[in-house]
């Protein structure tokens, strides 16, 4: 099992390493600022540089993560061993930095966050992803990901990461305080419903943008072989 320390730790390190390879490895100092930037983050955390390198000494310790001087740095930097640790394909891999950077959601949603990081194909193709990583593996003592049933008020079914239990609240979508901060969110009255509608009509639109580009790619393929 992972802290919340180390899941954001990883995330980030998996998403740089895919989207800005040129800066990957990343220095500590890098790190620290990738786990606590705005976007494409649920919840935004100020960890401090030293919180982010007790996490990454201990995702050395546990395999996870490796240390390596570049020829020409004055300091340290770090890469994950993700794939190799937990025995993952490259897709089960920006699902699972995803859900760790995210929390729960839909395989529309996953489908087109994930992407950014690596093209995925459909959202059937997604579930079918997330189903296999609903088996137990060895590689990670068991489960990466569960089913969330929609809660009150929610329509879309979601998948939350279990190999840090409890780091994202189950039946909330983006946005959406992390737990403990329940009293704070009850002072905002009526907006709180507000903003679950709209994310509810996000999702949604997620879901519906994920379906047309799988019927489109699906008919260029059939065009193709006509």
């Amino acid at each position: 099992m992972l802290t919340a320390d180390e899941c954001r730790v990883l995330g980030v390190l998996i998403e740089k390493a895919q989207t800005t390879p040129a800066q990957y490895p990343m220095s500590l100092n890098a790190l620290t600022a990738g786990a606590n930037q705005k976007n494409n983050r649920d919840p935004v955390t100020e960890l401090s540089e030293e919180r982010v390198f007790d996490a990454v000494d201990s995702l050395r310790r546990k395999g996870l993560v490796r240390e390596v001087m570049l020829s020409g740095s004055r300091v340290s930097k770090f890469k994950h061993e993700v794939r190799e640790r937990f025995a993952v394909s490259l897709e089960e891999m920006v699902i699972l930095a995803e859900l760790w950077l995210r929390g729960p959601q839909s395989a529309g949603e996953l489908r087109g966050r994930a992407s950014r990081m690596h093209t995925l194909g459909s959202v059937e193709d997604v579930q079918r992803v997330l189903e296999g990583m609903k088996a137990p593996r060895e590689s990670v003592g068991g489960p990466m990901v569960e089913d969330v049933p929609p809660g009150p008020g929610e329509r879309a079914h979601r998948y939350a990461q279990v190999i840090c239990p409890g780091l994202h609240p189950l039946h909330a979508g983006p946005g959406a305080a992390p737990a403990g901060e329940g009293a704070v969110e009850a002072m905002k009255g009526g907006a709180g419903s507000l903003e679950s509608r709209v994310r509810g009509l996000e999702d949604e639109v997620a879901e519906l943008r994920a379906q047309v580009a799988g019927l489109a790619a699906r008919l260029e393929r059939a065009a193709g072989s006509a």
